[in-house]
């Protein structure tokens, strides 16, 4: 066997004819443009560029909708946006808490929440993950490469007591 490859080695190089060569142009256009294209959002007839803050939307609201999920965001986004939510006329900032890295066919996303007092951490994250990869996967075309939730805070239940006496005194005075 080492003597059919030596001597297959030994053998000179024939250069490919006109006919050959032509195939062979004919095949390397194609193959540039399978590589091009290989997206759903890259076609044949034209390119689909999505924004990082429609990920981002579409990733806050499939986190949101989670069982368990309290909040989004971390400590000193969540006041600015309980306050720009009071003003008339605003709208809910749904991206809050929600950070995105985006390549033409990939994303990776960024999720920081709060989680309600007596759930499971582990199950939530479980249920972000499926239910974020889902939205986006669908809704873009993106390919979800990884969702890293941090998670800064747990809700308990006094907290809202707290803020209830905290707004009722604030309406007395």
């Amino acid at each position: 066997m080492a003597d059919d490859q030596s001597s297959a080695a030994r053998r000179p190089v024939v250069p490919a004819t006109g006919g050959e060569q032509g195939l062979q142009t004919e095949r390397e256009p194609r193959e540039v443009e399978k590589v091009r294209k290989a997206g759903p959002l890259q076609t044949d007839h034209g390119n689909t560029t999505i924004a990082e803050t429609v990920v981002q939307k579409i990733a806050g609201i499939a986190a949101r909708e989670v069982p368990g999920v309290y909040a989004m965001g971390s400590a000193g986004r969540r006041v600015f946006s309980s306050l720009s939510e009071r003003i008339p006329g605003s709208q809910t900032n749904v991206s809050g808490g929600v950070a995105v890295e985006k390549g033409e066919r990939q994303t990776a996303i960024d999720l920081t929440i709060v989680v309600e007092y007596d759930v499971s951490i582990v199950e939530v994250s479980q249920m972000i993950r499926r239910n974020v990869i889902a939205a986006v996967e669908d809704a873009t075309g993106l390919e979800v490469i990884e969702v890293n939730i941090d998670v800064t805070d747990v809700h308990l239940p006094e907290d809202d007591h707290k803020d209830a006496n905290v707004s009722g005194h604030a309406a007395l005075e």
